[in-house]
């Protein structure tokens, strides 16, 4: 678990910010996640060319902003000054790329939670994990509950666990291969996010007999909400932040 040996998060954890109703991964969709009474958010989290965290899921800006190219090349003095919503809406046009500095800001103003998927750039799988798990430490030090730290690359979680052992981490999941349980726990993980189909009771039991949470990503439909409920989730991540109210029992 965090420093405080708690859980940091509730069960309901909106994607990105607001799953697709505003552009991912900026404050803009944070807000309009927390306006739906959200309290939890994941976000993907990578690195600029000169070492600053900030929110962006793909390893190119080609599809969230105006530009072409790896994000990686780029200072973040650059990439700071980007439209990031304008691919939305216009409504959103001139919303920029947030750093994990703000998102911290926003976040720790606001007593929310969050759910840090380490997104690496291919090749900076360690550095990205090491560099945002100090930045983490520093940004939430005077925190109650710290950031989950996730990913899907070994790697980036080692990172973490070198600069940051104290800070909760997760694995990240889109298929169960042979020894994904034994590769968990020999991250030092306390929990394991996977696809939402890959999730039942038997592996929820088998993920709670570990001593591990079980999370699933990315739920938008009530049916499988309801089976995953059932099944004895610990938590569900979801776009759909207008039709789950995270205030309503289980």
């Amino acid at each position: 678990m965090d420093a405080t040996g708690a859980w940091p998060l509730p069960f309901w954890i909106a994607h990105r910010g607001a799953g697709k109703l505003a552009p991912e991964n900026t404050l803009a969709a944070f807000r309009l996640g927390a306006r739906h009474g959200y309290r939890a958010f994941e976000c993907d989290v990578k690195l600029s060319r000169d070492g600053v965290p900030f929110l962006l899921h793909d390893a190119t800006l080609d599809r969230t902003t105006p530009e072409r190219g790896l994000a990686a090349e780029r200072d973040w003095s650059e990439l700071s000054r980007l439209d990031a919503g304008g691919w939305h809406g216009r409504s959103y046009a001139g919303e920029p790329l947030p750093s994990l500095d703000s998102i911290a800001g926003f976040s720790l103003a606001n007593g929310h939670a969050l759910n840090i998927e380490l997104k690496p750039t291919p090749g900076e799988e360690l550095r990205t994990g090491q560099m945002v798990g100090r930045e983490v430490l520093r940004l939430w030090a005077d925190a109650a509950s710290r950031p989950l730290l996730s990913s899907f690359r070994p790697e980036a979680l080692l990172g973490a666990a070198e600069t940051a052992p104290e800070l909760p981490r997760a694995l990240l999941l889109d298929a169960l291969k042979p020894g994904w349980l034994e590769q968990a726990r020999g991250l030092g993980c306390v929990a394991v996010v996977t696809h939402y189909p890959l999730m039942d009771a038997a592996t929820v039991a088998t993920i709670h007999a570990a001593g591990l949470r079980a999370l699933v990503y990315t739920v938008n439909d009530p049916a499988s909400a309801r089976w995953l409920i059932a099944s004895g989730v610990d938590g569900i991540i979801t776009d759909a932040v207008d039709r789950f109210s995270p205030a309503e029992p289980r």
